[in-house]
């Protein structure tokens, strides 16, 4: 688990799945700056009602960027635009991590050496800064919001935060 990850870029699901479990105000209390592409504003905004659209013209805390160009190396990959840019993003400026689940974007991150950590990670984090005192409650809650999260990667997680 990487705690000394200052500033992050936050993908599609991890933002959803913290806004509608009602997790999303652990991310200003763990990070310094939290980025937010234009290709996940604009995946999140495609249905303006919805409560998480709704909640996300309320975080000002986000910064939104628009400045990405998509890299060769992260094209190869054939992500979605949200992954692409995140990723892109982080490459291209340094001291960043990515908050991203897709195994594939994960792995893209990955050979390009960004620091990745999935939604389960900052329930961690948010344990082991004091704001929560069990995970379980929160996996809970984001299963609830329609993240899915396997049976092994639940375990993995709470073996991770001393409640195995």
């Amino acid at each position: 688990m990487s705690g000394q990850i200052q500033k992050i870029i936050i993908n599609t699901s991890p933002l959803l799945s913290l806004i509608k479990s009602q997790q999303i105000q652990f991310l200003p209390q763990l990070f310094r700056e939290i980025l937010l592409p234009a290709g996940v504003w604009h995946e999140v905004m495609a249905k303006p009602d919805d409560f998480a659209a709704l909640r996300l013209q309320e975080l000002d805390w986000l910064k939104y960027t628009d400045d990405i160009v998509v890299i060769p190396t992260v094209k190869t990959w054939d992500l979605g635009q949200g992954e692409s840019e995140v990723i892109s993003l982080a490459q291209q400026r340094s001291g960043y991590g990515v908050v991203i689940d897709d195994r594939s974007a994960r792995n893209c991150a990955k050979t390009l050496n960004i620091p990745t950590l999935g939604t389960g990670a900052i329930l961690i984090l948010a344990k082991q800064a004091g704001l929560i005192n069990r995970i379980k409650p929160g996996i809970q809650s984001l299963q609830e919001a329609g993240l899915y999260l396997s049976n092994n990667l639940v375990e993995i997680l709470l073996r991770q935060a001393d409640e195995s």
